[in-house]
Order: C-alpha cells, then structure tokens, then sequence
C-alpha cells in the first residue's frame, strides 16, 4: 500500500505543485489550506507523514504542531515543516516543537520529495526482528517504536527517537554531529548541525535524567554527544 502524504498550505499553488511531484513518485496525496481541515484530516486518515505550512489562517502550524505532539493516538505522525520564515530562531523554535524537519521556501520539490522519504524511511523502514534496547533507565523498543523511562511512556518524534537508539546501541561511544546526521537520519543540509542541537534539547527534557547517570546526554565538547551508559 502506498504511503500518504498530507500537503498542508494556504497556497493552492503549491500544494498542487508537491502533490504532483509526490503523486509522481508513488505516494497516495491528501490536502488541507487550511488549520482546522487539516486536523480534522490528520485525526480521521491518520496520514504517515505531514507537510505543514506555518502561515496558515485559522489554527497555524505551531498549534498544529502542539496538538498532534500532545495527543497520543497520532503523536508519532512525522512533520515536517514547510514556510517562508527561514530565520534560524524560528528553524529551532520548530524543532524543538517537535518538527522532523524543516524546508524553507523557496523550495525545489524533489528536494521535498527526498525528504519526505527520507523520513518515511526512518520512521517505516526498519524491518529486522524486534530489538530492545535497555541504558539505565531507558527501555527502547526498535521495532514496536516505543520508549519507556522509569517505567513512563516516552512522546517521542520520529527524528529523536532515531538518535536515541542510534546513542542507546552504543552508549558511552561520542558521536560528531555529522556521524548522528549520516547514521541516525540519513540525510543533511545546510545548518543541519545546529539543529542535531535542538532535538537533544528535546530529548533530554523528555527523559528527565540527572546530569552523569546512566541514559543522561552528556555533551563532549569540540566533538558532539554520547549516552552515559549503565552496569
């Protein structure tokens, strides 16, 4: 079954313009112009990924971005964020949202068809046997994509849960931000560095784990991260 994409923008033009190229290359296509359709589209098809305009009339895509993040039956749905608005602060203030990924306008659409599946494939892609894995207090399970800390279910996005298992598989190893962009997320851009920032901000609110303890993110600085690992 092919995968579908949910185009979300005010611009008819546009959306028009990614559903062809999206439908070109083999996804199923819904659209929305605006906020409150597109939550009642991402309640009732529950798309696999989202493309999200953030100037939208009604509901933007900030509070549409809250909204699926807060609730738990489409919490895992990918988005990526789609707006003129390219502004660092704002790039970040997304991702910290819990954006997966973030293209400015104007925009090529093969580059938003490679990054759609880009993240479809790490989100979908992973079809090996189950894999659990345990650093501390964290309990990860790989194929169910499921994260438990303290015995508390962890919300995650696609894009952090793929760093922490990329950092639980080898904890206490430190990784560069280039090695977590090629061996968590596959892909990079311009300014994609920084951003690794953003979703280990994220990621050690999530987890709420002290400074030192086994599962915390420590920083190594003039290198990038590692995972304090365990007995």
């Amino acid at each position: 079954m092919s995968q579908r994409i949910l185009v979300v923008d005010d611009d008819r033009q546009i959306v028009r313009l990614i559903r062809s190229y999206l439908e070109q290359n083999g996804f199923d296509t819904l659209a929305a112009y605006e906020g409150n359709e597109a939550l009642h589209l991402i309640r009732a098809e529950k798309p696999d990924l989202i493309v999200l305009d953030l100037m939208l009339p009604g509901v933007d895509g900030w509070e549409i971005t809250r909204i699926v993040r807060g609730d738990p039956a489409i919490s895992a749905t990918p988005i990526i964020m789609l707006t003129a608005r390219v502004e660092d602060t704002d790039r970040i203030v997304g991702l910290e949202m819990g954006a997966d990924d973030y293209i400015p306008k104007p925009f090529n659409p093969r580059e938003v068809v490679a990054r759609v599946r880009a993240v479809l494939r790490r989100t979908h892609g992973d079809s090996r046997p189950a894999n659990i894995l345990q650093v501390g207090p964290i309990r990860l399970d790989v194929d169910r994509h499921m994260a438990v800390v303290n015995e508390r279910h962890m919300e995650l996005t696609p894009t952090e849960f793929d760093l922490l298992k990329l950092l639980m598989s080898y904890p206490e190893r430190a990784f560069t931000r280039g090695e977590m962009i090629d061996q968590a997320l596959g892909y990079a851009y311009e300014g994609m560095e920084r951003t690794i920032d953003s979703h280990i901000k994220n990621l050690r609110k999530k987890l709420n784990i002290p400074k030192g303890e086994p599962g915390y993110i420590e920083t190594v600085y003039g290198v990038g991260y590692r995972l304090v690992g365990g007995e």
